[in-house]
């Protein structure tokens, strides 16, 4: 719990904001400043303050006390969700963070004992908020570990999160903090659990259908936005660490008879279309060519047949598969690389 006593500190010697000089006020501040008062705008630092203030004491609470009331979790569960409302705007992620706020939220997510499940996932929720597009923050994350830290937290939740959705979040928060950031795409990569985190995400080596859908679509986001990186060194990384993930997708996920979910398929079919196009990790993809390119031809002439609203809803689909099956009859057969067998997919 020292997050909780970290949390405390800061609240009462800062406010997120860096000092600034004082001068007497003049008589048109002054006019303004009262207009501000009478139309009772809130002051979103100060009120991000009282939130937390107002959270920590339910915590400890539940730490003294080693029970939950239902008022008090369902209390705390309004704060945070307006406490996510004003960490949407970077300015004020930033400046919660400077109340060591992203410490609070860490520790809270890691607290299993005296925190109920519902109050952690919604911290990782407003985790996942602050980080996405937000590099200062994502670099506070990776100096604090918390990559680590939360794949560690999604191991320990297997056995218990029968619906997923404390899951899905931590690879939602995962996801945030990694994308788009060259140096936290690089360390996750690299973390000794990254791929054994994707193949529990994804439902690989069990009964696909038995994994959460909301759990595979957050893992295959993250996935997908390794593959597709602007950084060269982000997509090296990902054929050598996550080349087995890329394969399932292209084996599973985009067929019909195995993913029911239309959205999922699109991802898929987003991700291996990108790929190819790219050329940077091409011969992934083209393990699997004459599997793809049989499995292409049977949907296009499929979804081409659909009509009404049915041919409207699969445009997207259609579209990528056409694309793939002209990028793949284009393809060299020289950049093919050994097909990887189910077993190795499994064991990678």
């Amino acid at each position: 719990w020292a997050w909780l006593g970290l949390l405390k500190w800061s609240l009462s010697y800062t406010d997120g904001t860096a000092d600034s000089s004082v001068s007497p006020m003049s008589e048109e501040d002054k006019a303004f400043l009262e207009s501000v008062m009478k139309d009772g705008i809130i002051n979103e630092g100060d009120r991000m303050k009282t939130i937390l203030s107002e959270v920590t004491e339910k915590m400890t609470k539940w730490k003294d006390e080693s029970k939950v009331e239902e008022e008090d979790e369902e209390n705390v569960g309004e704060l945070l969700q307006e406490l996510r409302d004003c960490v949407e705007q970077i300015d004020f992620a930033r400046s919660f963070a400077a109340m060591k706020g992203l410490d609070f939220l860490i520790g809270c997510v890691q607290e299993r004992e005296s925190v109920p499940k519902s109050t952690r996932i919604l911290c990782l929720g407003i985790l996942a908020t602050m980080s996405s597009n937000n590099p200062p923050i994502q670099k506070q994350l990776l100096d604090l570990g918390a990559l680590k830290t939360l794949s560690e937290i999604f191991f320990a939740e297997q056995d218990s999160d029968e619906n997923g959705k404390f899951r899905a979040r931590t690879m939602q928060a995962i996801g945030a903090m990694v994308r788009s950031h060259e140096l936290a795409e690089a360390v996750f990569c690299q973390l000794e659990q990254s791929p054994t985190l994707i193949v529990a995400g994804l439902g690989m080596g069990k009964d696909y259908s038995a994994t959460p859908q909301m759990l595979r679509q957050r893992t295959l986001f993250l996935l997908r936005a390794l593959a597709t990186s602007d950084a060269e060194s982000t997509v090296t990384l990902t054929k050598q660490r996550f080349q087995a993930a890329i394969v399932w997708a292209a084996d599973c996920m985009v067929d019909d008879q195995v993913e029911t979910s239309p959205e999922l398929r699109e991802m898929a079919l987003a991700m291996i279309q990108h790929i190819l196009e790219e050329g940077k990790i091409t011969s992934t993809i083209l393990s699997r060519k004459s599997s793809l390119v049989a499995l292409g031809v049977r949907r296009v002439s499929t979804l081409r047949n659909l009509t009404g609203e049915e041919k409207e809803y699969a445009a997207i689909e259609l579209g990528h598969w056409e694309a793939i099956v002209v990028l793949l009859s284009r393809a060299a057969d020289s950049a093919v690389e050994p097909a990887i067998s189910s077993e190795k997919v499994l064991t990678q």
